[in-house]
């Protein structure tokens, strides 16, 4: 199948590399000119250093070529998500499948990555959210890994599925395309705290008690929202909360470990040099949780440090001293 991928960083390379490794005729595309002359003449993408990519595949800055693909890819930064898909418009053949690899919330209408390029789509175009434990870099280096593809439509799901699927990249199918978007966005905010904890010098018991009251707040606002609650004990949930909490590969918990070091916010954002899609999320997820009416503490917490100067110590004690309550009510939500 012809496949353009709207996104050279990172993550966007990788998918382009696996498609090609699966016999598809894939396009990269960069917003940068400049960026995609490099990668056409280097075979190599700074984003994911070492390693090396195939002369079977194309790098462009144009948009011609979109209109006779059967499937478009989206793999940029969530910020960036409505911008590329108006590109798109006019561009892309209806019912072509646009598959959203993004994670995030838009900050100024709390929608969705796929709403969005649903919105800027026109609703002509099928959209299938692809998520799950996937760093970019083991990605690339052909280590197994497992995704999920979700979508309104189990078919469209299980064509994304087809053009993934291979011995080192499982792809497992949902029609949950609320739940498997909320755990995307919402497991960065997770991360950056539980860097924040690693960072102040906090054990294992802490990063256990973050990560676990953090999925019950993730599963609070998903089911909120119209997700499924299975979604959240799976690999878009659990699986993508684990290797983002954990990994040194994740930005957003290297970030947080620099915040708890006592760095400033923006000094932090420095360092790491990438784009931290926590940082973004912590903010629009407030806002999202506000408009549902849903207790979301650890988020709120992370929303003081990043947006109002708080320190992290004072932010962690007044989350250690929260009125005493059950576990009952979020176990309940998660496995019953």
């Amino acid at each position: 199948m012809k496949i353009t991928v709207m996104g050279s960083g990172g993550w966007g390379t990788a998918l382009a590399l696996l498609l090609v490794e699966n016999g598809h005729d894939v396009t990269l595309w960069s917003h940068n000119p400049a960026k995609a002359r490099q990668m056409e003449e280097t075979l190599e993408n700074p984003m994911l250093q070492g390693v090396p990519l195939p002369k079977e595949m194309k790098f462009t800055h144009e948009l011609d070529q979109v209109g006779e693909c059967g499937a478009v890819l989206m793999a940029t930064p969530s910020y960036a998500v409505r911008e590329t898909a108006a590109k798109l418009r006019g561009k892309i053949a209806p019912g072509t499948v646009v598959i959203s690899a993004s994670k995030g919330i838009e900050k100024e209408s709390s929608l969705r990555l796929s709403q969005i390029i649903e919105q800027e789509l026109e609703g002509k175009c099928p959209v299938v959210v692809l998520s799950g434990p996937s760093h970019a870099e083991e990605v690339g280096r052909h280590i197994p890994t497992g995704v999920v593809a979700a979508a309104d439509q189990l078919e469209h799901a299980e064509l994304v599925q087809d053009l993934f699927m291979n011995p080192r990249f499982r792809v497992y199918t949902s029609d949950d395309r609320v739940g498997t978007e909320i755990c995307a966005a919402l497991k960065n905010v997770i991360a950056l705290c539980a860097g924040c904890s690693d960072g102040m010098g906090g054990g294992d018991n802490t990063k256990a008690l973050l990560m676990t009251r953090g999925l019950a707040e993730m599963a609070r606002l998903g089911v909120a929202l119209g997700g499924r609650k299975d979604t959240f004990t799976g690999l878009a949930g659990v699986g993508d909360l684990i290797v983002t909490c954990t990994s040194m590969h994740s930005r957003n918990r290297r970030f947080g470990i620099l915040l708890g070091q006592g760095k400033p916010v923006q000094q932090a954002l420095e360092e790491i040099g990438a784009v931290v899609e926590g940082y973004y999320a912590a903010a629009n997820a407030k806002t999202l949780a506000e408009k549902v009416g849903v207790e979301m503490p650890i988020t709120q917490a992370a929303y003081e440090v990043l947006y109002e100067g708080r320190d992290v110590k004072s932010v962690v004690a007044d989350l250690m001293s929260r009125a005493k309550r059950s576990e009952l009510e979020e176990s309940c939500l998660l496995f019953s």
